[in-house]
């Protein structure tokens, strides 16, 4: 089957996937993120790839912001013509192109607000009955199976970097924040996996939140899930993993919080003096396409009332008129 008929497969189906399968493509995936190409992703001091990405600096960049759930948003990414005659999966297969997603797989966030009141109600009573919780996880687990399945096709060209609810423990700590907006959307999640798919299921899906990596670097750009809180220096984020603090401060930063002049250090650091650079994060929504922040260099993009993506040339600074496209 092709990845293009996988992703069909997944977007078309109307239950949830089936425990066994995803189990198995949750350790392919843990495996490829392990081991990535060192050019790319260097290894920390484990021997395993780090928090950092060093992007191909010669094709475009499709950058993803935060999905919460939506794969019919993902798919239409995968299937649209933003550079030429090719989609997006037909650039990722020929290695024309390279996206990045932004983070945030899980919660339907405001999005499926009276259907997380009717979840609450579900959880409260041990899912003695779980239909909202049932179509809920249904969409989560489908669009990260999606990336998932993208991953191992394209580990080259295909990322997907750690947004604050890729924390499926619902831990605090570990640079992790236990996580509630319009419910307990965070211990609901464990929960319901940990009920239905079982500990083997929701431990190895967090080894795969934890291999993910946080910070990117492109042409002309930098990008993490959040507002970097403060500078980081490359071996901290290389060995992020093991540094708390590097793994909050790149995942849960709030607007209004970061160290004064952090997104400008970050990008004179690891982009020099180069004209129009920009850093790109998600995490909190804006109300129009972006929301420009920090001495107008941090380019806020997630939107989830919009089908809004990224589109970098590697030729050319950022133009939000011009690189920033709906999705219809």
């Amino acid at each position: 089957m092709t990845v293009r008929e996988q992703l069909e497969d997944i977007a078309s189906r109307p239950g949830l996937p089936g425990r066994e399968a995803y189990l198995l493509l949750l350790e392919r995936t843990i495996t490829v993120l392990e081991h990535e190409n060192r050019s790319i992703r260097p290894s920390d001091s484990t021997g395993l790839s780090g928090g950092i990405l060093h992007l191909m600096q010669d094709i475009p960049t499709v950058i993803i912001p935060d999905l919460h759930g939506r794969g019919g948003f993902f798919s239409r990414v995968m299937g649209s013509r933003v550079c030429g005659e090719d989609t997006v999966l037909e650039s990722l297969q020929s290695g024309a192109m390279q996206v990045l997603c932004l983070g945030d797989g899980f919660h339907s966030e405001r999005r499926g607000l009276r259907r997380w009141l009717s979840a609450f109600d579900e959880y409260a009573q041990s899912y003695a009955s779980h239909e909202s919780m049932d179509d809920e996880m249904r969409e989560s687990l489908s669009l990260m199976e999606m990336v998932m399945e993208c991953k191992c096709a394209f580990p080259a060209h295909f990322h997907f970097l750690k947004g604050n609810h890729e924390n499926v423990l619902n831990e605090e700590g570990n640079g992790n924040h236990a996580f509630r907006k319009f419910s307990h959307e965070g211990e609901m999640v464990r929960e319901y996996l940990k009920k239905f798919y079982g500990d083997e299921f929701l431990d190895t899906y967090a080894i795969f939140e934890k291999r993910l990596p946080l910070f990117a670097i492109g042409n002309l750009f930098l990008a993490s899930h959040a507002e970097p809180c403060s500078f980081y220096a490359e071996e901290d984020l290389v060995e992020s993993r093991n540094l708390p603090d590097v793994i909050l401060g790149l995942t849960w930063t709030n607007n209004g919080d970061a160290a004064d002049g952090s997104v400008r250090m970050m990008l004179e650091h690891y982009l020099g003096k180069a004209e129009g650079a920009v850093y790109f994060g998600g995490h909190r929504p804006v109300p129009d396409r972006f929301l420009l922040r920090a001495e107008n260099k941090y380019v806020q993009i997630h939107n989830p009332e919009k089908g809004n993506i990224v589109v970098m040339m590697p030729d050319r600074p950022f133009d939000p008129d011009r690189d920033i496209r709906e999705i219809q």
